[in-house]
């Protein structure tokens, strides 16, 4: 007998972990894969922060904390939100779970109900939906492509909004399209919100620390404190210092919906990894100066993929402000067929061909919810972004 909730059969699996694994199968099969799939930096955890955890190690600190996490951690992170954000906020209300990710469920899992609808810009992290559609409500998708530099409108967001809205989820700097919202941006979007006390807003600023150039990074409760206590502010450890195997992920909000969320991770899979959590405390309060010399990195690769890629006959990709991403349009090879005579009749079909042919992973539009586009990570070196650059150009180069 096999049972499967109707729950689980509302969701799909993660493309991004599905082609990653696709990928390492092959590797281990003996291909040489180059990974554009993963969502995470090539630099090792800096050693101030290892070492704060061979500390807690050797101080015993290894057994159940508070299921929201230990006081330290959650005074630390009301002062990162003060420090960084200028978001005054109390340890009280602040929040830690394993990893990002969870947080986001648990916000979901909390209030969502059948018959409720969050809106979600796309493209949208793979997960975004298929929590919401887990809890039985229903995900109201926004597409801004392109031309809107992959950012919704203030009309949009406006015309989106019904009596049934319960969350807005907005994620800046972007995965999978780096976008990044001004802080113009996002008072404009907050004028919005004022005409509709219900709805809530999960602001995901997981690659706050990775933005480029001039564009600076600003978040909703801190260019609209009026509306901040419906602002859940998400942030984690995993991408600003090389922590994503170390599932550390945190928050502050309402006070009401911290005690509901604390209440489900009680339940579920209570305190996060004791010696991670204070990890975390260094990496929040430690010496931030690597920090610079990271994003420099990424700026580099970004601008040469970015140069790359669009060197390309037919491959047209915008240059993103933050993150570790680009998403070029592949809509100029869709109908056109593989050496092996099969059409590219969707980005999936083109990322698969890739794959197959050229040995290089990337993940399909279609999995972020906008289409016919691809997403590409540069946390790679250079030196291998060059060889899967010269593999993506062999690829196109070969679709007649």
């Amino acid at each position: 007998m096999e049972k499967v909730s109707a729950a689980l059969r509302r969701i799909k699996p993660s493309a991004s972990m599905a082609i990653s694994q696709l990928a390492l199968e092959k590797k281990a099969a003996g291909d040489d894969v180059i990974a554009l799939s993963a969502g995470e930096p090539d630099f090792d955890t800096p050693e101030p922060i290892r070492n704060a955890a061979k500390r807690a190690m050797d101080e015993g600190k290894t057994r159940y904390t508070a299921a929201s996490g230990i006081p330290e951690l959650k005074a630390a992170i009301a002062r990162k939100f003060a420090r960084d954000n200028g978001i005054k906020t109390d340890p009280a209300n602040c929040f830690v779970a394993t990893g990002g990710k969870q947080i986001i469920y648990n916000a979901m899992m909390a209030t969502l109900d059948e018959g409720d609808e969050a809106i979600i810009p796309a493209p949208y992290w793979v997960s975004y939906p298929e929590m919401v559609r887990l809890t039985g409500a229903t995900p109201i998708i926004l597409a801004a492509d392109a031309a809107q530099g992959f950012k919704i409108t203030p009309a949009q967001l406006d015309d989106a909004i019904t009596d049934k809205t319960v969350w807005l989820l907005l994620n800046s700097p972007s995965n999978p399209t780096g976008a990044v919202y001004s802080a113009d941006e996002l008072k404009a979007l907050a004028e919005v919100l004022r005409k509709y006390p219900h709805v809530m807003v999960l602001m995901d600023d997981i690659y706050e620390h990775l933005v480029y150039g001039d564009a600076k990074f600003a978040t909703l409760a801190e260019v609209a404190p009026d509306l901040q206590d419906r602002i859940v502010t998400m942030n984690g450890v995993s991408k600003a210092y090389g922590m994503t195997g170390w599932r550390i992920g945190y928050c502050t909000g309402p006070s009401w919906l911290m005690a509901a969320m604390n209440k489900l991770q009680g339940q579920s899979t209570s305190n996060p990894c004791s010696i991670a959590q204070w990890a975390s405390v260094e990496a929040l309060e430690g010496d931030q100066s690597f920090l610079d010399k990271w994003r420099d990195a990424f700026s580099s690769r970004r601008d040469f993929v970015v140069d790359r890629l669009n060197k390309i006959e037919g491959m047209d990709c915008l240059t993103p402000d933050g993150a570790f991403y680009v998403y070029p349009s592949c809509a100029s090879f869709i109908g056109k067929a593989r050496a092996d005579g099969k059409v590219i009749e969707n980005d999936e079909d083109f990322v698969m061909g890739l794959l197959a042919e050229q040995n290089v992973a990337s993940v399909h539009g279609g999995a972020y919810g906008l289409s016919p586009y691809f997403r590409v990570s540069y946390a790679l070196s250079l030196t291998e972004l060059e060889r899967a650059c010269d593999r993506i150009e062999a690829y196109c180069a070969g679709l007649k």
